[in-house]
């Protein structure tokens, strides 16, 4: 959720419901996370904004755990609406499911019609998050129990239409779709990877949608009744228009209210870039191009990496032709302020991680990818194939210029990601040497735009696709879907 735009999303959301008062409305998670107000506040001042939204279901996403487990049922529980999770436990104390920590399934009737939600977060969220933040969570694949939920909604609670409440990123979204287990679901509804579904994926047992990003899109459902019956169904994708959808006021004066106190330092320009920032692209863009440029320029080690991050909104020049870089700016792009992590690793060990990492973006099989873009680096060059097996993506690998050497040591640098091994950066293992500097990503970034703003973080070609589109904007392929 982002603040510039939740006001205009919530006169959307305003209007649909005068125009059908029996309008359910849902967000598939991530609701606290990704701003400077949300990080001051610990995610506290976005409670009151959803709850005067009034929404009708959550689903927690995979940051919800930004401030830790405890943090995180404090803030879900403070919302008004019932949370669904079906696969989210409470850990024994051996790495074994528990009780739930919130309840699987929700049941609403409007117009005689009984309509199951049932819920789902991405199980891999100790992998792709630092593992502290989901350390007393245990995460379950949804194969694990999604059949008999599914049977008890259509069986025992005669559910005339069943979705499943999903973050867990399209490509797992589809896969679950196209799984046996399945079967009797006629939606889901996915959030994660912020695609933009215009027209349905029609997949074998359920159909898949997800609704865009930074509040700046709402999916819409419409199911036809008549005397009791579903007699047909239309969705569409509506962009939220600042014009069209004025801010609403009470979520304005909310955010207001919340924002005062630290307007300042939200407001203060660090810097300024001559051309857009974004951050679209699978491959390489000018936001992370901005960030490895200001890692590799503070610690000069040989490969400064940055996560496969995908949110942010992007932003264009203003009349001056500059686009101001605020503090409040800085952590939209990069939300977690840790530490940076630098250590040595050996030549032969950089390979393997690449293949992995090229995996987790291109796996040919959709439930193997991970949901993120492809990490980036500066000081290393690689030539690749998204789309051949592990093992051959790998085509070319340079560092400083020169092929890599598998006996050489190089030294890297990433942000830490509390509760890694010892020996892991960036997902990066046998790394040696390792430890943290006394400064932040957000300290690397503001010292390297006060000396060289304005910055022009034109990518230079570091990633290289060999079989597909060097400006790809989107991981998921072998459907009938396209980016737009």
């Amino acid at each position: 959720m982002t603040e510039e735009t939740v006001a205009h999303m919530a006169s959307l959301i305003n209007k649909i419901r005068e125009e059908n008062p029996n309008t359910i409305t849902i967000d598939t998670g991530d609701m606290f996370q990704g701003s400077e107000l949300s990080d001051k506040t610990q995610g506290d001042a976005l409670v009151p904004i959803l709850n005067e939204i009034d929404y009708d279901i959550y689903t927690p996403g995979n940051w919800e755990v930004i401030y830790y487990k405890q943090k995180m049922q404090k803030l879900l529980g403070g919302l008004n609406a019932p949370k669904v999770c079906a696969n989210m436990f409470h850990d024994r104390g051996d790495g074994t499911p528990g009780e739930p920590i919130f309840q699987p399934y929700q049941i609403i009737t409007k117009l005689g019609i009984k309509i199951g939600f049932l819920g789902y977060t991405d199980h891999l969220v100790p992998r792709r998050q630092p593992p502290a933040l989901s350390e007393g969570i245990v995460y379950t694949k949804p194969e694990e129990n999604i059949r008999h939920y599914i049977e008890l909604l259509r069986g025992q609670e005669q559910c005339d239409f069943v979705i499943i409440l999903s973050h867990l990123g399209l490509s797992q979204q589809i896969a679950l779709a196209n799984n046996p287990e399945c079967e009797g679901v006629d939606y889901i509804f996915g959030g994660d990877t912020h695609e933009r579904i215009r027209k349905p994926i029609e997949c074998k047992y359920a159909k898949v949608v997800e609704p865009g990003a930074f509040s700046s899109f709402v999916g819409r459902l419409d199911l036809k009744v008549e005397n009791g019956q579903i007699v047909g169904e239309s969705y569409e994708l509506i962009e939220v228009d600042p014009v069209k959808y004025p801010a609403d006021q009470k979520i304005a004066s909310i955010i207001k209210k919340h924002e005062t106190p630290y307007l300042n330092s939200i407001n203060e320009v660090l810097g300024y870039s001559t051309i857009p920032l974004y951050r679209n692209f699978v491959i390489e863009n000018t936001m992370d191009t901005m960030v490895i440029d200001a890692l590799k320029w503070k610690t000069g080690v040989d490969i400064a990496l940055s996560n496969g991050f995908r949110f942010c909104p992007p932003r264009t020049p203003n009349e001056d032709g500059l686009v101001p870089i605020t503090q409040g700016y800085l952590f939209d792009m990069l939300p977690v302020n840790s530490p940076v992590r630098i250590g040595t690793i050996k030549g032969d060990s950089i390979v393997p991680w690449l293949e992995r990492e090229l995996e987790n973006v291109f796996a040919r099989e959709a439930s193997r990818r991970f949901g993120g873009w492809v990490v980036k680096f500066r000081g290393m060059e690689l030539e690749f194939y998204g789309f051949k097996p592990m093992g051959e993506k790998v085509a070319k690998v340079t560092i400083g210029g020169k092929p890599i050497d598998p006996n050489k040591d190089y030294t890297v640098c990433a942000c830490e990601r509390e509760g890694d091994p010892d020996d892991a950066i960036c997902r990066m293992r046998n790394v040696r040497n390792t430890y943290s500097e006394k400064y932040t990503l957000h300290d690397a970034v503001r010292a390297y735009l006060k000396e060289h703003s304005p910055v022009t973080p034109t990518p230079v070609g570091s990633l290289k696709i060999l079989d597909g589109d060097q400006k790809l904007l989107s991981q998921v392929w072998g459907v009938d879907y396209e980016f737009s």
